[in-house]
């Protein structure tokens, strides 16, 4: 059974985003991450060199756009990855995908969910707060993709003002902190840092795993992928100098909030106002899209059995995989009340990094019809992702390994209880 067939069972979901729309849920995706989570753990790991880290970030990342591009022209439904590995390599290799994503998104989620809290909120409101963020957004998205890409557009618009006001401020003000030496620079330490970063440029698979939305998927997925991930790249770039300069990569490594710092260098209260408004939207706009995501793919595993059933449902009016989305929502709230920021990023990256794994491998496989990039890009990309997988922090793949295999044992006993034969008592 083909991809484009498998999407009667449970119901097809309706084409409606256009090319506008692709592009800010990657790019929604992508900001809130990115800019206000992943450069100081960065910073840490490499000092100034986080900028080679973040340069060999971008190239690992563009060579898993064009394998994701040129997938989801070739099979424009839900799932992403989860699709392409079935298709092209196997079941197992596509439940390995889907896990890795679903898995190492959620934990995402719930990171996203406390950089938007730690922004408005004071200390002891942060929790509660991220847990009410989580279940709006759930509700949002499970009312309809169009308003999804609507309040997108107008979270990355807001994050794209204090982005702005952030790199300013940056190019034109230094604390005391930018003339302290930092980090020893390492070649481990910038890979490592690249790894981090890595989960900065992520968000582009969210329109891969929506593409049984998207009109006109062959031609408006390739484009929108490439184009979100170049403008993150060049905003990324933006904010890494700037920051930099304003802090120094002592003071960057420092801080939990390193463009909040960034505005304190100008004296002025205002900057300051507008950056916490700026990051709060930033990270609410990851975080929509990241459960619409997660809840595509989920769908897709449901179809083939690889999670429940149950979770397949479309919504008779709205659409939406409804079930799957307030799943991840309730998941999410849950990661919320037990974990914290710095701890879900390195687990993210290893489970997005395993996911490109297979995206590569599955690029890798396509005839030359369906093949718009050299292979060597593929290659590059996969062989990319283990060597940053590997530099990630000791925890975070430790976690990551247990988490896998998890996923690995249940589906493994599914399919053992599937093919057992049924006792005599059981036969009709």
């Amino acid at each position: 059974m083909t991809a484009a067939s498998r999407q009667d069972r449970g119901g097809a979901l309706a084409r409606r985003l256009t090319l506008g729309d692709a592009i800010s849920i990657g790019l929604g995706s992508m900001i809130g991450a990115g800019v206000f989570a992943a450069f100081a753990p960065a910073a840490a790991a490499a000092g100034a060199g986080l900028l080679v880290g973040l340069v060999i970030a971008g190239f690992i990342a563009f060579c898993n756009a064009t394998s994701s591009a040129q997938l989801a022209a070739q099979y424009p439904t839900s799932g992403g990855t989860y699709v392409y590995g079935r298709e092209r390599l196997g079941a197992w290799a596509g439940f390995f995908a889907g896990w890795s994503f679903v898995v190492g998104k959620t934990a995402s989620s719930a990171a996203m969910a406390l950089t938007f809290a730690t922004y408005a909120v004071p200390g002891p409101w942060v929790k509660p707060v991220a847990i009410a963020a989580v279940a709006v957004l759930t509700l949002v998205n499970s009312v309809g993709v169009t308003r999804t890409a609507l309040l997108t557009r107008i979270l990355v618009a807001i994050a794209l003002v204090a982005l702005t006001v952030a790199v300013v401020i940056g190019f034109t003000h230094t604390a005391a902190s930018a003339s302290q030496p930092g980090p020893q620079v390492t070649g481990y330490g910038v890979l490592q840092s690249a790894g981090f970063l890595f989960f900065a440029f992520a968000g582009y698979a969210r329109i891969a795993t929506m593409g049984e939305e998207v009109v006109e998927p062959e031609r408006t997925i390739p484009r929108a992928i490439v184009t979100a991930l170049g403008i993150a790249l060049v905003l990324y770039a933006l904010v890494a100098v700037s920051t930099l300069h304003a802090l120094g990569a002592a003071g960057l490594a420092d801080v939990a909030a390193p463009l909040g710092a960034v505005a304190d260098t100008s004296g002025a209260a205002w900057p300051g106002v507008v950056i916490r408004i700026g990051a709060a939207a930033a990270a609410l706009g990851a975080l929509l899209a990241m459960i619409a995501g997660i809840g595509r793919t989920s769908l897709a595993m449901a179809r083939e059995s690889d999670l429940p059933r149950w979770f397949a449902a479309v919504h008779p009016r709205f659409r939406v995989p409804y079930r799957a989305e307030l799943a991840v929502g309730l998941v999410v709230c849950v990661l919320v009340a037990v974990t914290d920021l710095r701890g879900a990023i390195g687990f993210s990256s290893f489970g997005v990094l395993l996911y490109y794994l297979i995206a590569n491998a599955s690029a890798w496989t396509q005839d030359r019809a369906h093949r718009r990039y050299p292979r060597l890009l593929a290659v590059a990309g996969a062989v990319g992702c283990v060597v940053l997988v590997a530099t990630l922090p000791v925890p975070a793949i430790v976690a990551g390994i247990v988490v896998i295999a998890i996923g690995i044992g249940y589906r493994f006993v599914r399919l053992r209880v599937a093919r057992r034969p049924p006792r005599e008592e059981e036969i009709p």
